[in-house]
């Protein structure tokens, strides 16, 4: 067509960098994040699946076949609507063992190196003509726009900058697990601009060709047999068979698999691809008819498979034409660069790696960013030289179906991975160079020489292969290898790691560590990865693990070292392959010999497993599930604390009462010893474990929250045979309210004692100061002017009222029903209480103030009342320390008689005023009250018909009041009169 080859180049050149301009700003972050993790920007990065064949060769497999090259996206659609069934499984097993390619997920699977070689190997065999085809169609682009006889040098500056491309943004990682932001942009923006050329020139097809959508119509009825030819491919053995292979492309292909599963940030993206992606490829479906049939219309004069070239050519617009060329460039590079990253890692982890001999790398990740540089660049060169060798003849859609029918042997493997746990590596291998086999012979072979037709099972294997022709052979192939795979399963058995990782593919995963690591700490782990990887990738790779655990440096668990063991394994993984990783993991991380506490220092880790397995279990299994999980509720709903140990003293159960109990969860404490639990619990658990009874009573903890006394019990557990699994169960109850009770209990008893004894020596007393009273007054009459006689006479009266007072207190406490209310003053009782808490030498500096009218009463009973106001009076001496005053005053009031007692003390907290009228609570230490005074005083009010409340004073000298209020003498006499 005329146009400068150099003007050309300049602009693959400037849309190249244009790209590494958007890869660098994602890198960078002058992208937003949010932006660049979008779920619609990774749809569009699926977007990788449309290259050449889709943007160029679409159009001539309409022409050759009709309506059966939607079939293409027919499938890739189908595949997306399981995504529930089909890809979301998949990236769950693929995240959580850290699996980056379709070579890893089936060595994992099979748990065999020979299945990643050979899985490895087909891809590669069946992307490089991919990768060629891609190649090719640059060159030929250009050679049609520029009518050059052979572009191979832009072919060679192409494949350089995609090599630097993909060096650049696909290596920056040192493992494929880690997401690429820039590659993932870059990716997504070339999907847009090849749609965006694309739909542009089927718009403008429709206006030179046809003058419009209501043009075309008008044509094809004048046209009918475009019509007739583009319908007549519909349906059918072919329709269903190339429905299949893009089925199976749209997740296997190693690029499609990469952009799915090893970019994809969250599940959620997966869900917006699922719907998001197949619009996608409508709107790339949607723009071939039109672009075909102008083609026809126009005569553009050029292989059907760059009929979009001619028609922007037509345009005489050099933009039009170079957007035409560079949606070309974009849909192939974009091919290119994340295939080549694909395949890199797949050769690195399964051909590469395992030939090596890794020793005390000095650098071990610098090691691994240049090999896959060196196998980036290797794969690239090797698909230019497979593209030197392809004939012209064959077009770009028949390499992509031979691309196509490679990825489908892959779908038996893929069904036992998700849904037959006991397919074996043996039937996988056997089915996989079964279909392999047919595949070469007839669909790889013919295309790469000049073998005439050849009849196998009904497939004519010719040179210039049919739609129908790859329809056929991907019947016979895939069944074949399903047959295979099926009967060789059969008669084979899997091996013990093998049925692991099939469990482990369900998430089923029943290995439990079997024995005890060698290393205590991570620091050990360190030591022993590191003449492998290096003492610095060892460290680093050590640091990761704790970090996806969120484990510190300091952990020394058994349980949790296992789980670091396994995910060092996973790590591991993403860098160099599950059956390498898993090879230095054992070789390294070693374990001893098995142990029987084996099983109980690793119960949280089958609790966690068999939580995650629930809703597998069938039959008698979910049974016995439903079974554990009772008696281990049980466990955890009992009210007393349960801890369970192993021989080796470490902790397997913890329950919530333990909790409550220390304030320590479970997640902290279950796999430590019990020298690691906080003290006091510590010397307690060791104390009692070390101790011969089973059986602890009433030991005294000091707490934070105050003291609490703890009863023990110990039960050994083990089977028949004597094989503990936790040496000893400890149950510990909380006895502190008990202990309280039967505290407060003895005191009021031994104060019931004192008021009893009171009693007996005020009657003692009495005696002595009857005689001393007697002789005194016989001594007076005698003597009538003598004064001491008068002072004798007042001391003995006093010690006579004292007497006569403690008496009277000691029986208002006994248990006798009480006498009847009846008018009291106030003012006596108040006096009377006074010089109760008097007789406290505590209270003799205390200053009492009674602003009582003599004539005022109220209806109770004089000796209870005055209990009260001594317990009120004896509350206000402590809380002003025996410095203060207590002030006492009453005023009569519509509804009763109201009392206010108070001190120049501190006042009450507000955090105890509510607590402080319950029985039993005093904040005094112990021995110096029982928390029952104020706790009487308030019953007693309410007993007469009264209320009690305690404020605290405003004001200067604020302290604690106490108002009580209690009702008129006439208004109990008019109550009881009714």
């Amino acid at each position: 067509m005329g146009y400068n080859l150099g003007g050309l180049f300049l602009a693959a050149m400037a849309y190249l960098l244009l790209l590494f301009l958007v890869a660098h700003a994602g890198e960078r972050r002058w992208l937003p994040r949010r932006l660049i993790r979008h779920p619609l920007v990774h749809a569009l990065a699926l977007g990788v699946y449309a290259t050449t064949w889709s943007y160029y060769g679409s159009v001539g497999f309409a022409a050759d076949s009709g309506l059966t090259y939607i079939t293409i996206y027919l499938g890739v659609t189908l595949a997306f609507a399981l995504t529930p069934v089909l890809m979301l499984p998949l990236m769950r097993i693929t995240r959580r063992h850290q699996l980056t390619s379709v070579a890893d997920l089936f060595a994992f699977r099979f748990d065999s190196r020979l299945a990643g070689v050979l899985v490895t190997l087909m891809l590669l065999a069946g992307s490089l003509p991919y990768l060629a085809l891609q190649i090719r169609a640059v060159a030929e682009s250009t050679r049609v726009l520029s009518g050059e006889g052979n572009p191979q040098s832009i072919a060679v500056v192409f494949c350089i900058i995609v090599s630097v491309f993909a060096i650049i943004f696909g290596v920056r990682h040192v493992t494929p697990r880690e997401r690429h932001d820039g590659l993932v942009a870059a990716i997504a923006f070339e999907s847009v601009v090849k749609l965006a050329a694309l739909l542009a020139i089927a718009w403008i097809a429709l206006q030179l060709g046809f003058g419009g959508p209501s043009g075309l119509d008008r044509w094809l009825d004048d046209h009918p047999q475009q019509l007739r030819a583009f319908y007549a491919g519909a349906g059918g053995p072919t329709w269903a068979g190339l429905t299949f292979l893009a089925f199976a492309a749209a997740f296997l292909l190693p690029r499609q698999f990469h952009m799915l599963f090893a970019e994809n940030p969250q599940e959620s993206s997966l869900k917006t691809a699922c719907w998001a992606f197949p619009m996608f490829l409508l709107l790339l479906a949607m723009a071939i008819p039109p672009i075909m049939w102008a083609g026809v219309a126009l005569d553009v004069g050029l292989p059907d498979d760059y009929t979009l070239l001619g028609i922007a050519a037509l345009t005489d617009s050099s933009l039009m034409v170079i957007v035409a060329y560079l949606g070309g460039i974009s849909a192939a590079s974009a091919m290119i660069i994340v295939s080549t990253l694909a395949l890199s890692s797949m050769c690195l982890n399964h051909l590469l790696l395992p030939a090596m001999h890794l020793a005390g790398q000095s650098d071990f990740y610098l090691m691994l960013r240049w090999a896959r540089r060196m196998l980036i660049a290797v794969i690239i060169a090797a698909g230019f030289l497979f593209y030197l060798t392809l004939a012209r003849t064959e077009g770009l859609v028949s390499w992509g179906l031979i691309s196509f029918l490679a990825m489908a042997q892959l779908l038996p493997g893929v069904l036992a991975v998700l849904y037959w746990p006991g397919a074996t590596r043996q039937g996988f291998i056997a089915g996989l160079l079964t279909g392999g086999a047919i595949w070469g012979i007839a669909g790889l072979l013919p295309a790469l020489t000049a073998v005439g037709p050849i009849q196998i099972v009904g497939v004519d294997l010719a040179v210039a292969a049919s739609a129908d022709h790859f329809g056929q052979l991907a019947f016979w192939s895939v069944t074949a290898n399903g047959l295979m795979t099926l009967a060789v399963s059969i008669f084979t058995r899997q091996g013990v790691r093998e049925g692991e990782t099939a469990a482990a593919c369900r998430e089923i995963s029943t290995r439990v560590p079997s024995g005890t690591l060698q290393a205590q700490s991570p620091y050990q782990f360190v030591e022993q990865l590191s003449p492998v990887t290096g003492e610095p990738a060892a460290r680093a790779e050590i640091g990761k693990a704790l970090e996806d655990l969120g484990l510190a440096w300091g952990e020394n668990r058994p349980d949790r070292l296992h789980q670091l063991r396994d995910q060092i394994q996973r790590n591991l993984s993403g860098m160099m392959g599950p059956v390498l990783a898993r090879d230095i993991v054992d070789e390294c991380l070693q374990l001893d010999a098995d142990s029987r506490a084996a099983v109980a220092q690793n119960v949280r880790i089958i609790e966690e497993r068999l939580e995650r397995a629930r809703g597998d279990f069938r039959g008698i299994a979910a049974e016995l599930d439903n079974l554990r999980r009772y008696h281990r509720q049980i466990l955890e709903d009992l009210p007393m604390g349960v801890v369970a140990l192993t021989p080796a003293g470490r902790i397997a159960r913890w329950n919530p009462a333990m909790h409550t109990l220390t304030g320590v969860s479970a997640g902290k404490v279950l796999g430590r010893a019990m020298a690691e639990l906080p003290a006091p619990w510590d010397n307690l658990l060791a104390e009692f474990i070390a101790a011969d009874s089973d059986h602890a009573y009433k030991r005294r903890l000091d707490l934070p929250g105050g003291i609490r006394w703890m009863n023990l019990h110990r039960a050994q557990i083990g089977d028949a045979e004597g094989d503990l699994r936790a040496d000893s169960l400890v149950l510990i109850e909380d006895v502190t309210e008990l202990q309280r009770l039967e505290n407060e209990l003895t005191h009021s008893e031994r104060l019931a004692s004192i008021g009893r004894l009171a009693a007996g020596v005020a009657h003692e007393i009495g005696n002595p100061v009857t005689g001393i009273d007697c002789l005194a007054q016989e001594l007076r009459e005698q003597r009538p002017d003598e004064q001491r006689l008068e002072q004798i006479l007042a001391q003995t009266r006093r010690i006579s009222h004292i007497v006569q007072t403690l008496v009277s207190y000691a029986h208002a406490g006994e248990h006798r029903p009480h006498a009847e209310p009846r008018p009291t003053r106030l003012q006596a009782i108040a006096e009377e209480a006074e010089h109760l808490v008097r007789l406290n030498p505590g209270a003799r500096s205390m200053r009492f103030s009674h602003e009582l009218d003599e004539a005022l009463e109220v209806m109770g009973e004089h000796q209870r009342l005055v209990q009260v106001f001594v317990n009120l009076y004896s509350n206000a001496v402590d809380a002003c320390g025996g410095e203060g005053a207590i002030t006492t005053t009453a005023k009569a009031q519509r509804d009763g008689i109201q009392i206010r007692i108070s001190d120049t003390g501190p006042g009450v907290p507000a955090s105890i005023r509510d607590k402080v009228l319950e029985p039993f609570f005093t904040t005094k230490t112990p021995g110096e009250g029982t928390g029952l005074g104020l706790a009487l005083a308030h019953n007693i009010i309410e007993e007469f018909g009264g209320r009690l409340k305690l404020n605290n004073r405003r004001g200067r000298g604020a302290g604690a009041e106490v108002v009580i209020r209690l009702p008129y003498p006439q208004t109990l006499e008019q109550q009881a009169n009714g």
